[in-house]
């Protein structure tokens, strides 16, 4: 039977020191990597871990002070509630919920374009919630985009039809001032040719003998289109209670009874 043959050291046989050497750190260099290794691990997930928490934190908080700014709203003191939202917002900018309330109470502080800006953030982060495209429509009209208005409205009402206050009111009210803005552009066209009328009158253009009868019936004309102006100017273009168009004359005093063009609409601090 052959024996089986493998290299064996004896015991007590020489090793070289400069292989021991190598040997010993190279050994002390693989436990150096695991260790880093681990703690590397290690690291990672407490970042992660207190990332998380911060996360939470930032969340408690951003509820608080939006609660906190819905109280300050209720009790009109609005500019403290927009700074409330503020530092909400910087804690959690993606939250829709924030910039609604935040564009209700900027409408109701006349401050339109900000309130129009913050309605947009709204829907962008949320575009399938139809109270934040109401809350735009209502920055819009009080900004005077009517159209724009009447969209925001429209889509609100696709997005929520059993919601009777959207079509019921705010698209309605929108719909009325979108038809009364159209009637006073047309009596703006009428003013405006009215008064090219007066001082291009085409009768005076033409050479009368003075003792005629035409000349008495040109400046008839010309008097018929003066009166006409003046009372264009005298009158303003308003909307009944039944939604009909009226051109209602202007008092002495430069006012007039008509519908009021802004609603007052109350802050509704949103749920989620």
């Amino acid at each position: 039977m052959m024996a089986s043959f493998g290299w064996k050291r004896k015991v007590g046989d020489k090793v070289s020191k400069t292989v021991v050497q190598q040997f010993e750190a190279e050994a002390e260099k693989a436990e150096d990597d695991g260790a880093y290794q681990d703690e590397e691990v290690d690291w990672l997930q407490a970042i992660k871990r207190r990332r998380e928490l911060l996360l939470e934190d930032c969340a408690a908080k951003s509820k608080r002070l939006a609660d906190e700014g819905a109280l300050l709203a209720e009790q009109g003191r609005h500019w403290e509630a927009v700074k409330k939202w503020d530092e909400a917002i910087q804690l959690t900018p993606d939250n829709p919920l924030l910039y609604d309330m935040k564009s209700q109470v900027l409408t109701i502080l006349q401050e339109v374009f900000p309130a129009v800006k913050a309605a947009e953030m709204a829907v962008k982060l949320r575009p399938l919630w139809w109270e934040g495209w109401q809350t735009l429509g209502r920055a819009q009209l009080n900004l005077g985009e009517v159209d724009l208005a009447v969209r925001s409205f429209q889509v609100a009402v696709h997005l929520c039809p059993s919601e009777r206050g959207l079509w019921q009111e705010d698209l309605a009210w929108a719909r009325k001032l979108q038809k009364q803005h159209l009637a006073a552009k047309e009596k703006t066209q009428q003013e405006e040719e009215t008064k090219k009328q007066i001082f291009s009158a085409p009768e005076l253009e033409q050479d009368y003998d003075f003792e005629s009868d035409e000349v008495l019936a040109a400046c008839v004309a010309v008097a018929e289109r003066q009166t006409r102006y003046e009372e264009l100017k005298r009158t303003a273009v308003v909307i009944d209670a039944e939604g009909n168009i009226k051109n209602v004359l202007i008092k002495d005093e430069g006012s007039v009874d008509t519908v009021s063009s802004s609603k007052e609409h109350f802050v509704k601090a949103r749920g989620p």
